[in-house]
């Protein structure tokens, strides 16, 4: 009538098969007798075993009122009188608060933390742990020794996880600000609204993170409004996503028209509008040993193997639907064709020779306009200003200019050159000569952040805007030594 717990399973996944062996034909005594085991998401966990489990996940509380409720029904009573100054509830209430807004961050994915860290209760208790050892080896009469907090929290406890510089950074941009001896001021928040309250029981710790907003604005965690909309928007997109993957794929019995039929007429509407194959005598003209044209070349060469890939697999698809070829279980790349296809997502074996695209319409544009800018190349000459996001690789393109402007500088030696930009007030079409050095380009966007174009400036993002367009660029080399 025992139970057995075992834990981190995900780094023992040949025992799994085991085990459920094991489960499947022990013959167990006792109603009683349970199996816990604890594991990570693994895409090579046996299914089966998770099949005939009740399934538990731990999942960080949404909000700062869920999560300050949740740190602090592990706070007894006794730890909170466990120092008579007055530093000590304040900055229990602080961590906890820091807390609860270093979890609550992730949920914003790259715009909370470039990386995605596993703060957990662990790092609470550390904290807690030192702040309480501090306070009872201070000298009242010097007070708190700030540096040392802060240097613990945004460094140790809660940074010592933290690999990313910008991460890191913003770490100790919130121990600098809320942890100082403004802290202990009536006036002090950290967000308004959100107060260090006096209390003396747990209870009414409980009684105040009651009164807190349910929904919390993204400026309480130091983000930009924005943040929110971006927030929405990716979790309905993975709600959707699940739907759509989830959905029958077999055609079903109605009268409307087939999955088979709709692809097959998206099918040949692609095909119709493919680009042709290109013509590698051209480039030969052009000059072969040109820098810029050996990366046209190695452009061509990518667009290429995408425009293949693309016309057999819509030719293959068409005659596996029209019965001339089988769509068998082994040809993996056509029943992933269609069925992407008729959700209007990428075919798997696209994405792979060329890029990300959030839907197959936008994909299949990019295709044509990616295709436009290399056969304007080849036939009418170098652009006057590049769309660098239509490349298959934007740095190689920079590195082409300055072997270029190297080797128009006869002294410059090119490990000594360095890419600059100048941000322009013109737009693409306003441009109507190339520069006398460098290249112009366009298509770079900026997130959380907007432009003012007339004094060429990073400002606030405004309301409802996520992306704002930046104005041709003038990028060009410069010698450093």
């Amino acid at each position: 009538g025992g139970w057995v717990l075992l834990q981190n399973c995900h780094l023992g996944l040949d025992f799994m098969d085991e085990l459920l062996e094991t489960l499947l034909t022990a013959e167990i005594q006792n109603d009683t007798f349970r199996v816990w085991i604890t594991t990570e998401q693994h895409p090579k966990f046996p299914i089966t075993l998770l099949q005939i489990a009740i399934k538990f996940t731990n999942e960080p509380p949404q909000g700062i009122r869920a999560g300050l409720k949740r740190t602090f029904s592990g706070i007894s009573q006794d730890l909170l009188n466990v120092s008579n100054l007055p530093m000590w509830k304040p900055l229990l209430y602080t961590v906890a608060f820091l807390h609860s807004t270093v979890q609550e961050r992730r949920k914003f994915g790259p715009l909370g933390w470039n990386i995605p860290y596993e703060f957990n209760s662990a790092d609470f208790t550390a904290s807690v742990q030192f702040i309480q050892n501090h306070l009872k080896k201070i000298d009242i009469r010097k007070g708190i020794s700030w540096n040392t907090v802060r240097y613990m929290i945004g460094e140790v406890q809660y940074g010592g996880r933290v690999t990313d510089d910008y991460d890191k950074r913003l770490l100790n941009c919130f121990a600098r600000v809320w942890f100082n001896e403004s802290m202990f001021d009536s006036a002090f928040c950290f967000y308004t609204g959100y107060k260090i309250p006096v209390c003396k029981t747990v209870e009414q710790y409980f009684e105040y993170i009651q009164l807190l907003p349910a929904m919390d604005s993204p400026e309480v965690f130091g983000l930009h409004p924005n943040a929110d909309i971006t927030y929405q928007k990716n979790t309905s997109a993975d709600v959707l996503d699940t739907i759509t993957n989830i959905q029958p794929k077999e055609s079903g019995g109605g009268s409307g028209e087939t999955r088979e039929s709709v692809v097959y007429r998206l099918a040949e509407d692609m095909l119709e509008k493919l680009p042709p194959d290109y013509v590698k005598a051209r480039l030969v003209k052009m000059g072969a040993l040109n820098s810029m044209n050996i990366f046209l070349r190695q452009e061509i060469d990518r667009m290429q193997k995408v425009i293949t890939v693309v016309r057999t697999s819509l030719n293959d698809l068409k005659l596996a639907i029209e019965g001339t070829i089988v769509m068998s279980e082994a040809s993996k790349n056509l029943r992933d064709a269609l069925d992407n296809m008729y959700d209007a997502r990428i075919p798997q074996v696209w994405r792979r020779v060329s890029w990300e695209s959030s839907t197959l319409g936008f994909w299949f544009t990019e295709l044509l306009e990616r295709n436009a800018q290399l056969s304007s190349w080849i036939f009418q000459g170098r652009p006057k200003v590049f769309w660098i996001t239509g490349f298959f690789n934007p740095q190689g393109f920079l590195t082409a200019m300055k072997q270029e402007a190297t080797r128009a500088h006869k002294d410059w030696a090119l490990d000594k050159v360095a890419v600059h930009n100048d941000v322009l007030k013109l737009t693409k079409d306003e441009i109507t000569s190339s520069p006398s050095e460098g290249v112009y380009i366009y298509g770079l966007y900026l997130e959380g952040a907007g432009w003012d174009k007339r004094r060429s400036i990073l400002v606030e993002s405004s309301p409802k805007i996520l992306f704002v367009q930046l104005p041709v660029l003038h990028m060009f080399a410069v010698d450093s030594t």
